[in-house]
């Protein structure tokens, strides 16, 4: 039996019109020379260029009749006004507040209040850090910061601060540590000097068993140089305040975090602390200021030119209608590397999901695969399966107009690269075109038709370009928030919910059974035989 989705008749329209059309992206840029600008919009900082995809005025009509068949406008409405949409934990979703400069209210509170509130205790803390008045226990400024946390209380500030280094002030140096392996928490302390180290515990229960075990470890060298007074060497940002004081972090230094935000919608909470502290408080605002633009245009912009909404029909279009399991965002800029990572995290623990928020069982594809990496290195990588493999998948590239950097031509050829990359994407190379270049190069013609297969691109492969003006923060803000309601948008198309994870915790929770098996003497057998040898081999290793 069919889902309530694939029996609506404005998907089944859809169906008709992938089965009925043939979209041929160089004839459909050789047949509008307007094309770019009948499927290109700017909004502030941000130009997105879809043109060079399987569009016509057609698909995009019928896109958006299947927003609106799945009522897109009254979901954003209950996002934005603190519904309890995360409805398997009865939870509102309220990052938007984060960042709001009006009043949202929660049970006739306005959260707006307590988000000011935590916000100015941020500005305290990073500035007294940044400026030397916050010192380690034996008297020493702070010259370096850990944030130890996982998910999404690391990938979000980890993006932000590599992406904002042009705006730090190279004090205090900000770092990582997010993997339970402890050659991670070694390789992050390695050139540190304990006395001026302060560590920031980033967890919303303070519970999690990676960032807590790795946070122990930090105190235990710390405490090796300054004794028991470890607790001056540490901020926590967490829900639990009991537990972060009973770790022995000083009232004082403890952000709270609230339920109604989500781990990986985070770094506009205290979460992001560590950007704060990199970059300043002003420039972390301008961050949250550049998101809200996007929130306003999220709620307010027709669906046929909603940035969030286009993107993410676009996904929807190639994953159900053309079959596409993957979706590549390849960012021409190094600063912007952590970027596919931080992804992968917002769409796939979003809508990674079988089931929609009604328990049915989903007959349609959810989420892609999602991966990438920097312009111009994956082009030395992975391009060759994009140009010539057997799987299509589409692409977001991204670049910035304008460096931070004095180095001219590097900036006009990495944005050379990303720009030809997408044209011949697009337009591949024919036969034809092949055998012209093979017979400029003198070849035989035995040569010639040996080597023409292996020359010849099909082209016809989507991709989305997004421009930004420069990598501000108020422009990063707005990328991160555009993605953020991108995911939102896909997971209203496919009715999953997209703010709950219970796929994340079979794992832990089997995790935490394996534990005491691995420490003791006798041979396991609880498990099945893979997971049984695995373990006693392990055990006869050590």
């Amino acid at each position: 039996m069919s889902s309530t989705l694939t029996r609506l008749p404005e998907w089944r329209a859809l169906v008709e019109h992938r089965r009925g059309t043939v979209f041929d992206l160089r004839e459909l840029f050789a047949s509008d020379a307007n094309r770019f600008a009948r499927y290109s919009i700017a909004h502030g900082e941000l130009l997105l260029d879809y043109s060079k995809h399987y569009l016509t005025d057609e698909t995009v009509r019928l896109l958006v009749a299947l927003a609106d068949a799945r009522c897109m406008r009254d979901w954003i409405r209950r996002l934005m006004s603190g519904e309890r949409i995360n409805t398997t934990e009865n939870r509102p979703v309220l990052h938007t507040a984060l960042r709001a400069n009006a009043p949202v209210m929660l049970d006739g509170h306005d959260v707006t209040q307590d988000v000011a509130q935590v916000r100015a205790q941020m500005r305290r803390f990073s500035e007294a850090l940044r400026s030397g008045a916050v010192k380690g226990a034996t008297g020493r400024p702070i010259s370096d910061v850990v944030n130890i946390g996982i998910g999404g209380s690391d990938l979000g500030p980890a993006l932000a601060v590599e992406a904002l280094a042009p705006y730090a002030a190279g004090q205090p140096r900000v770092h990582f540590m997010s993997n339970i392996d402890g050659a991670h928490v070694q390789a992050v302390l390695a050139n540190l000097d304990p006395h001026a180290t302060l560590a920031i515990i980033a967890s919303k229960t303070f519970t999690t068993q990676e960032t807590l075990t790795n946070a122990n470890s930090v105190r235990a060298w710390l405490a090796k140089a300054v004794g028991p007074r470890t607790g001056e060497h540490f901020a926590a940002v967490t829900a639990n305040s009991q537990a972060a004081q009973a770790f022995g972090v000083g009232k004082e230094r403890i952000f709270e975090f609230w339920d109604w935000v989500g781990g990986r919608y985070s770094l506009w909470s205290a979460v992001g602390l560590p950007i704060a502290i990199a970059v300043g408080m002003d420039e972390y605002e301008s961050m949250c200021d550049g998101a809200r633009g996007m929130d306003e245009h999220f709620e307010s912009a027709p669906l046929a030119h909603n940035l969030p909404v286009l993107m993410a029909l676009l996904g929807v279009w190639y994953g159900d209608f053309h079959g596409t399991a993957t979706h590549a965002v390849l960012p021409y800029d190094m600063r912007l590397k952590r970027l596919p990572d931080y992804l992968q995290q917002l769409e796939m623990e979003s809508n990674g999901k079988r089931v929609t928020r009604d328990g049915e069982i989903v007959d349609y594809s959810t989420c892609p695969v999602v991966w990438g990496a920097p312009g111009t290195n994956g082009q030395h990588a992975f391009f060759q399966m994009l140009h010539q493999g057997t799987q299509l998948v589409p692409a977001d590239f991204i670049a910035c107009c304008k460096p931070h950097h004095h180095l001219p031509e590097h900036h006009s050829i990495l944005l050379a690269n990303c720009y030809a990359q997408t044209e011949a994407l697009m337009r591949g190379k024919t036969a034809d075109e092949a055998r012209v270049e093979l017979q400029a190069q003198g070849l035989s013609s035995e040569e010639l038709e040996r080597l023409l297969p292996h020359k010849v691109f099909p082209g016809n492969r989507p991709t989305s370009t997004l421009l930004l003006d420069a990598l501000t923060p108020h422009a990063l803000g707005a990328l991160i928030a555009l993605y953020e309601h991108k995911v939102f948008a896909q997971s209203v198309i496919w009715g999953v919910n997209a703010f709950d994870q219970w796929g994340v915790e079979l794992g832990k929770r089997l995790a935490d059974r394996i534990l005491p098996e691995l420490a003791q003497d006798t041979r396991v057998t609880t498990h099945d035989s893979s997971t049984n040898g695995l373990i006693n081999y392990t055990k006869s290793k050590w």
